[in-house]
């Protein structure tokens, strides 16, 4: 175990980066690194903020001209870390460049970069994201997002707020297996495009999230499934027991590329716009509803009211596809319960 800390000897995580071994644990004070950038090569390492947040601020520093933290080792977990401003020639500057193959980041925040996170191509590898925040990321230019996962085996995000994105998508995932479940995605007054933006298509499922499409959107779509085709070998897509809060003046909850085998159920619709711009959909219980039954909607609170209509409304779903936890403010998430027949959106009535 390396400490890291202003009063220690290992005074920033670079110098932690420069000397840890396989399997080291990095524990790192709270407190502001000011320019501190890294690059990891170690495998099994573990960085955690240790009492509180650790925050990299990059300053106008970078690693390798990608990121404040390169992590090149393999099955990387980071903890309580916050990493800000991350700027590069490229325009594509990430809080976390991820290219080993395996990586698990908790309770972490990531803000005001080009790119939250960016990884590369790895079939062999997973990512997992909980906990976490993601918010005013992107370069303005739609190519760089809150979170961009690439061609991995797996990504699942859960209990997370992401939200505010410059221009490109909250989440863009080209994972061959996709799992979010239990986050809140919200544009507020930012300029996002894609809610969700799984282009590739893959095994996906997107259950018991609060996903709020801003006024100020730059796409009509909340979902998109395939939009630069289906290439992997899975087409299949469930959507279950999502709010769904489209601000703009139009769009389509749901937008799939054709070949999808999509399945909708139990979803809340609020605002305007389709459900999905297919024929023949597999989509049972979609119910559009107003915002008096929900406890705060301006607040982007979407828990039921006794008097909404979404209640004891929902169909059985199989158990793989069933939506078992539910978002909790601001970046948790709990268990679902199980009160009589389910209900409607990404909240149970307790």
């Amino acid at each position: 175990t390396w400490r890291v800390g202003p009063a220690r000897s290992l005074t920033v995580p670079s110098a932690a980066a420069a000397v840890a071994g396989d399997g080291d644990t990095v524990l790192i004070d709270p407190g502001t690194y000011s320019g501190d950038v890294a690059t990891w090569t170690q495998d099994d390492l573990t960085l955690r903020g240790d009492g509180g947040r650790a925050h990299l601020r990059a300053d106008g520093h970078d690693a390798q001209g990608k990121a404040i933290w390169v992590i090149a080792g393999d099955r990387t977990t980071v903890d309580r870390i916050e990493l800000s401003g991350a700027a590069v020639a490229d325009r594509n500057g990430a809080g976390i460049r991820q290219e080993g193959t395996g990586l698990t980041v908790t309770r972490s925040w990531f803000h005001d970069n080009e790119t939250g996170i960016l990884t590369g191509a790895d079939p062999d590898s997973d990512v997992v994201v909980r906990g976490s925040r993601f918010f005013r990321n992107g370069a303005g230019d739609g190519y760089s997002h809150n979170l961009y996962v690439g061609s991995v085996r797996s990504l699942t995000v859960t209990g997370s707020w992401l939200s505010d994105a410059d221009t490109g998508h909250e989440l863009k995932s080209r994972a061959a297996r996709n799992t979010i479940v239990a986050n809140r995605i919200s544009d507020g007054d930012g300029t996002a495009s894609y809610s969700i933006d799984l282009p590739n298509g893959g095994r996906s499922l997107v259950a018991g999230n609060v996903v709020v499409q801003g006024p100020r959107s730059e796409n009509a779509a909340l979902v998109s499934y395939g939009a630069e085709g289906l290439t992997h070998p899975s087409g299949t897509l469930w959507v279950v027991n999502n709010t769904f809060v489209n601000r703009r003046t139009s769009g389509t909850f749901v937008a799939l590329a054709e070949g999808s085998r999509a399945h909708l159920r139990n979803n809340l619709l609020v605002g305007p716009g389709d459900l999905t711009d297919r024929a023949g959909v597999d989509a049972r219980v979609n119910r559009r509803v107003g915002v008096g039954g929900f406890v705060a909607p301006d607040a982007e609170d979407f828990r039921l009211r006794r008097s909404s209509p979404a209640v004891d409304r929902g169909v059985r779903v199989p158990l793989r596809w069933r939506a078992l936890w539910e978002y909790v403010a601001p970046a948790r998430r709990g268990r679902r319960p199980v009160v009589g027949r389910v209900d409607l959106g990404a909240h149970e009535l307790r």
